[in-house]
């Protein structure tokens, strides 16, 4: 009777331990697979600003020293190419080609008489009636007459030239960014009065951590967002990728940045139209190119 009950426990002990092995696999599968971890999304983060491709924001110089009589734009404001946007005075520069104009008359009636006298003159040399000297004096008039002709000639279109350049004319069709100039002002040749960009053609011009620079590829896509634009961004595509890296040249947005240290310069094209403005701060992220 001993020894049977014996027996019999020795089998229900080697089924509990049966029992424990099979859930002990069953338990270790799952915590196995929750011990791996999902693959990180990262992408790499950026700062940049919105600027404008090269020959789609220009500064409008004054040609000439003036006093600006009219400013005909404000900034903001969508311009035609041609469009006149201020006027320098030229009162002065009108009275001196309508003088010269008066000058170049007389020249032309003076070479007009120096022509005259020389045929005749000729004519008489032909008869013999006539030195050489007066003859050749009569030549002389007559070319200098055409050179006084040439001469102010050349003075009335440099000055047209100069009168054109009071009008101060857009380059480009765009929209005034900038205006520096009023009306009542003296300018001088080259003072910057006006800046237009074609708003049409922007593109973020932004710098990423040096640390990163492996990770940035031409053609990444990328996802711009900007302040006062809570949950909207615009997708855009890395379109230039800086040869080395450089000293940071923008302020990060967050203070606690070091701004010592050393960036790859990155442009980026959008892809589709944004309402960000010129020169709007904003942040990217860059899709890397382990992804």
């Amino acid at each position: 009777m001993k020894n049977t009950t014996l027996v019999i426990l020795g089998i229900v002990g080697l089924g509990l331990t049966a029992i424990t092995v099979v859930q002990a696999r069953n338990v270790s599968v799952p915590v196995t697979q929750a011990a791996a971890p999902a693959a990180s999304a990262r992408r790499v983060a950026a700062e940049g600003r919105v600027a404008a491709y090269p020959g789609a924001e220009v500064r409008v110089a004054a040609e000439r020293v003036g006093r600006v009589v009219r400013v005909l734009v404000e900034e903001g404001q969508k311009v035609r190419r041609g469009d006149v946007l201020a006027v320098i005075e030229s009162d002065e520069l009108r009275a001196s080609v309508e003088q010269s104009q008066a000058r170049l008359a007389e020249a032309e009636a003076q070479a007009r008489l120096a022509e005259i006298t020389l045929g005749r003159r000729e004519r008489l040399a032909q008869e013999g009636v006539l030195s050489a000297h007066d003859l050749d004096e009569a030549r002389n008039d007559r070319d200098t007459a055409h050179a006084r002709i040439a001469t102010w000639r050349a003075d009335i279109e440099r000055q047209r030239s100069l009168l054109a350049r009071s009008r101060v004319l857009a380059p480009l069709a765009g929209v005034v960014t900038l205006r520096s100039v009023d009306a009542g002002e003296t300018v001088e040749t080259g003072q910057p009065l006006f800046s237009i960009a074609d708003l049409g053609r922007l593109r973020v011009e932004a710098e990423a951590d040096e640390a990163d620079a492996s990770q940035i590829v031409v053609g990444a896509a990328v996802a711009v967002t900007a302040q006062g634009w809570a949950g909207q961004s615009w997708p855009g595509r890395v379109e230039e990728v800086a040869d080395s890296v450089t000293p940071r040249r923008l302020k990060p947005q967050d203070p606690s940045r070091p701004t010592d240290t050393r960036v790859l310069a990155v442009k980026v094209a959008f892809t589709e139209p944004t309402p960000l403005k010129l020169g709007a701060t904003v942040e990217l992220r860059i899709q890397p190119v382990t992804q």
